[in-house]
């Protein structure tokens, strides 16, 4: 009989998502009230389906304020997983940026670029005088 546990005595580590786990769901970076893992703390979330020109679209109806559900910009709004961010972002949906460094590096260059400009301009006004001195 084959046990969950390794031989330490240790259950293995899963995936953050194993195959009979639902995957989020959502609309580019934002929240969505269709993701299994989004919930309402009021219980007030309905989804109903509607038809229009015959073809089925599910809409979030809020039975609290009797409006449609305006997602993770709601103050009852909650993740399961915890990863509703601020500004209804799904933290599954953000992506993480491994180039930090050569990022920092083109802002750098960016920037002494600009006050070189800078620099130039002011000199032309002042009738090329050191700039250095500003």
């Amino acid at each position: 009989m084959r046990s969950n546990f390794n031989e330490r005595g240790f259950k293995p580590q899963r995936n953050q998502f194993s195959d009979n786990e639902p995957k989020p769901l959502p609309l580019g970076e934002k929240c969505n009230y269709l993701c299994p893992y989004f919930r309402c703390n009021k219980r007030a979330l309905m989804i109903q389906t509607k038809y229009a020109k015959g073809s089925p679209y599910k809409v979030g109806f809020c039975r609290w304020v009797g409006d449609t559900c305006i997602t993770g910009d709601c103050q009852y709004a909650y993740c399961e997983k915890r990863a509703l961010l601020p500004g209804n972002k799904c933290a599954f949906a953000v992506n993480k940026k491994d180039g930090n460094k050569d990022d920092l590096e083109k802002e750098l260059k960016e920037e002494d670029d600009y006050e070189n400009k800078v620099k130039e301009l002011i000199s032309k006004k002042l009738g090329k005088k050191d700039v250095d001195l500003i």
